[in-house]
């Protein structure tokens, strides 16, 4: 049906060219010659879109529907996106590494953090959850190649001016190999279609230029990405800070899954509510000692997956900080910063209940030991809309709280 249509439109195209005649607009409307162009356009559009769903959506052996809207396809381990890469084209998911010494750890009993598996459905063994890309989700991207990615920008660590914002707490100046913390989960308000919050763990090394490579994992709402505000786990990935390499989740050829409990990019749940109950999930992102990949453990030991070391320039050694907190995107489309908030959309001062947290930070050193963090540093690039204070006690070693409403009387 569509390439008739096509050969019809073509056809039309070209006989309003050789005719010649003008068409003058009536009562306002578009020329038809223009429309039918338009209309020719269109469909090459959705052509391509149809294209990259076929390659990035994988042939599933069940599918499973969330509440949310979201399809699960339970996708065969080895021809998961990562295979499509050049270097693991033909091979199979590694098995578990050693984890760091320090991490007391069990293998998880069944948890329930995301939403899609509410139902008491699961993806079988040998098989790995991924979250369906819909032509929706391709349609609010501005382009095929910018979907799942970051924009590139001028990346620097206080990034005041570019329009993201962050309250981070971060460490430098040494060699590091993984980082750990528990990250309090909220479902804050994002106020533009085109702006983000999200709470995360970065490692990074390079410089902030252009040759900086990161790892990240946390949760995000992402109107944009997901088309909702659903608070979600996510990974990232980059080698050229966000310009041609990586992207989110599974969204292209990169990080390998070998879990078939959690899905990138789905819905978490339970989460936090304002004077009510607290509720945090377990982060954790470590160098193989032995293969050199970096693994990614979720909850209470459930491994995910790894991003392979090749991936990499600076990261296949070693990185040179590890940063924790919120960002959001500030897009001042109304003219005034805006209300999409950070964590809790409370200040840091509010506290427990109130006020968004990380605990536990903990560094994973080139022995493979987890450690507590030294010389720490705080940062809030406006102090007035999200802020962060950090602590430390017995239980929760190392810890902050941040956030904050965005717009306000002191947040114009």
């Amino acid at each position: 049906m569509i390439p008739a249509l096509i050969a019809f439109l073509v056809v039309s195209s070209s006989l309003g060219l050789v005719l010649s005649v003008p068409l003058i607009p009536d009562s306002g409307h578009r020329p038809v010659s223009n429309q039918t162009f338009t209309a020719y356009k269109e469909i090459q559009k959705l052509r391509r879109i149809n294209a990259y769903l076929k390659k990035i959506n994988k042939p599933a052996v069940k599918t499973i529907q969330s509440p949310d809207g979201d399809f699960i396809d339970c996708v065969l381990s080895h021809l998961q996106p990562a295979f499509d890469h050049p270097e693991l084209r033909g091979q199979k998911p590694l098995d578990p590494p050693e984890r760091p010494r320090g991490h007391n750890w069990t293998e998880a009993v069944r948890e329930s953090l995301q939403l899609w598996t509410d139902s008491g459905e699961s993806c079988p063994e040998g098989t790995v959850p991924i979250r369906r890309t819909a032509e929706k989700d391709i349609l609010r991207a501005s382009s095929i190649r910018n979907y799942g990615r970051k924009l590139r920008r001028n990346v620097r660590r206080d990034s005041t001016g570019n329009g993201h914002e962050h309250a981070v707490l971060f460490v430098n100046g040494e060699q590091y190999y993984g980082a750990k913390a528990n990250l309090n989960v909220w479902a804050p308000r994002v106020t533009n279609e085109y702006e983000f919050s999200l709470s995360q763990i970065w490692i990074i090394s390079g410089s902030f230029g252009n040759d900086l490579n990161t790892i990240e994992a946390g949760w995000q709402v992402s109107p944009d990405l997901y088309g909702d505000n659903y608070p979600r786990f996510f990974t990232y990935w980059t080698t050229d800070a966000y310009q041609a390499t990586g992207c989110y989740n599974l969204l292209c050829s990169g990080f390998v899954q070998t879990n078939n409990k959690i899905a990138i990019g789905a819905a978490i749940s339970p989460r936090s509510s304002y004077n009510g109950r607290q509720f945090d999930i377990g982060l954790m992102v470590w160098k193989d000692p032995k293969h050199g990949n970096w693994w990614l453990e979720f909850g209470s030991g459930l491994l995910v997956g790894y991003w392979p070391a090749f991936l990499f320039s600076h990261l296949r050694s070693h990185a040179n900080m590890i940063q924790f907190g919120g960002e959001i995107v500030n897009t001042r489309s109304s003219g005034f910063h805006t209300s999409t908030q950070m964590g809790s959309g409370h200040f840091a001062g509010e506290g427990f209940g109130k006020a968004a947290y990380f605990r536990n930070l903990q560094i994973v050193d080139w022995d493979n030991n987890l450690l507590p963090l030294t010389n720490l540093h705080l940062l809030a690039d406006h102090s007035n809309c999200y802020d962060i204070r950090q602590g430390r006690n017995s239980v929760w070693g190392t810890y902050f709280y941040y956030g904050g409403p965005g717009r306000n009387v002191r947040c114009p």
